[in-house]
C-alpha cells in the first residue's frame, strides 16, 4: 500500500519503483553491472548477501567488482521479486519483498535456487527515483549451527 497526499502521484510513483526493480532485475540478469549501478544515489549504502556486512558508496558503486561476481556463474543470474510492497511519502520511499536468485556456478552443471528478503530506501532526485539503501539478506538457522537458511519458500 502506497501513502501519500495526492493519490495519483502515489500510483505514478509505485509503478516507477517497480519497474526500477524490475529493470536492476533485468540488467543482473543481462551481466550489466553499469545499469545495476546507474540505478543508485552517488552516497548509497549497500548490504548485499556477500560479504562485508555493509558496502559504503565506493563499494556500492564498484562495477568491476559487480562484474567480477557476475563472471562466477555460467549464464545469467535470474532475480524474481515476488510480494512487493511500495510506501511513498513525498520525495522518499522503500519497498520491500522477497528475492529468488537463481544461477548455476562456474564450473558446475546444476543450478542453485534460493529465496531472502529485499529491501530497498529510495529518493526522488531530478524527478528520478533512485537507490539510497538497498538491504539482502537470508535468516539463519537458531539450533546452535548459524547457517543460512537457504532452503524456505514463500
Amino acid at each position: 500500500m502506497s501513502t501519500t497526499s495526492v493519490p495519483t502521484t502515489a500510483t505514478a510513483d509505485e509503478t516507477a519503483i517497480r519497474g526500477l526493480i524490475e529493470a536492476r532485475n533485468a540488467a543482473v540478469h543481462a551481466g550489466d553491472a553499469d545499469a545495476v549501478i546507474a540505478n543508485l544515489t552517488p552516497d548509497a549504502i549497500t548490504m548485499t548477501l556477500a560479504p562485508p556486512l555493509r558496502n559504503l558508496p565506493e563499494r556500492s558503486h564498484d562495477a568491476d567488482a559487480l562484474r567480477a561476481w557476475m563472471g562466477t556463474f555460467n549464464g545469467p543470474v535470474t532475480l524474481e521479486t515476488t510480494d512487493l510492497v511500495v510506501h511513498v511519502g513525498g520525495d522518499v520511499a522503500f519497498a520491500h519483498g522477497l528475492t529468488r536468485m537463481t544461477a548455476t556456478p562456474q564450473g558446475s552443471d546444476e543450478s542453485f535456487s534460493f529465496w531472502y528478503r529485499s529491501t530497498v530506501g529510495l529518493v526522488r532526485t531530478g524527478g528520478e527515483w533512485k537507490v539510497a539503501h538497498e538491504h539482502e539478506s537470508t535468516p539463519f538457522l537458531m539450533d546452535g549451527s548459524f547457517l543460512a537458511a537457504t532452503d524456505l519458500q514463500p
